[in-house]
């Protein structure tokens, strides 16, 4: 899950294994794989950030092989 701004200042939290697409336009545009939007204040760079972040701290909690 990343933490995300919506424009008007209110967190939310999105499961970052749902986003499709994100695009800058010029504000940032989260498409998820259901079709839902959401616009939020962060870059398309620093939601790209989170979400690998996030994928990282989900294989790190893999046991060894």
């Amino acid at each position: 899950m990343i933490s995300l701004t919506r424009l008007n200042g209110s967190r939310f939290v999105l499961n970052a294994e749902l986003i499709r697409t994100v695009e800058a336009s010029p504000d940032s545009v989260v498409t998820l794989v259901n079709g839902d939007r959401f616009i939020v204040a962060e870059t398309p760079e620093e939601i790209v950030r989170r979400a690998i972040e996030y994928g990282r701290a989900l294989r790190s909690m893999l046991p060894p092989d």
